[in-house]
């Protein structure tokens, strides 16, 4: 049986597609990155008293460690788009740097003068607000990731969506960093791993099937 016909057939409606790079999905990543903080602050939402928390050291380590974190994830998230590459290793890395950037909030939080009551530290009511704002600005990073996950071939799908969750998560909580008035190391390790924790999990948990051919 001549098969020429068969393939013929499966084959005549297919179109060309643009081969996708790395570079290419970084560039959009960038680029989308971009355009939300630049959003987010010409419409007003970064903290009033911004020129004093640049003064706070607490406020880089928020700004520095999710900026590293979300850096970090996307390029690990990218790179196993290819199916040639495992997320594996990067996110081994990924959670050695997560646990450094938690020891050097400790270290900054056993400095402080002081000792506030815990739950007057966390504040719950507040902390509750940033967990949904951190998740709302997370989203547009999700869907993107999820996008360009579908037009390329990860072979670890699990790994690869766990990555692109986190890095999703970081990017939410960083650009939340503008607005969010609390500095105190304690309730941003509550509260922002609260946040990209469940950030992650939905990615983890939702991309592997919405990202299958």
């Amino acid at each position: 049986m001549r098969t020429d016909p068969l393939i013929d057939r499966l084959t005549h409606d297919l179109k060309p597609v643009r081969r996708r790079t790395t570079l290419t999905d970084a560039g959009i990543l960038a680029g989308l990155g971009g355009i939300e903080l630049g959003l987010f602050l010409a419409m007003g939402f970064s903290r009033s008293d911004m020129p004093m928390a640049m003064h706070l050291p607490s406020f880089w380590w928020k700004l520095a460690s999710l900026g590293l974190i979300a850096l970090v994830s996307g390029i690990v998230a990218v790179v196993s788009f290819d199916p040639m590459n495992s997320p594996r290793r990067g996110l081994r890395w990924i959670i050695a740097l997560i646990a450094a950037c938690l020891s050097i909030g400790w270290i900054l939080d056993a400095s402080r003068d002081g000792a506030a009551m815990l739950l007057m530290r966390l504040d719950w009511q507040d902390g509750v607000q940033c967990l949904y704002k951190m998740v709302g600005l997370s989203v547009p990073a999700v869907i993107t990731l999820g996008l360009l996950m579908h037009r390329g071939a990860p072979t670890d799908r699990d790994g690869t969506a766990l990555a692109a969750g986190l890095a999703a998560a970081a990017w939410g909580a960083f650009v939340f960093v503008f607005a969010c008035p609390v500095d105190d190391p304690l309730y941003v390790a509550v509260w922002y791993s609260l946040g990209c924790g469940a950030v992650t999990l939905l990615a983890r948990l939702a991309l592997p099937p919405l990202t299958r051919w």
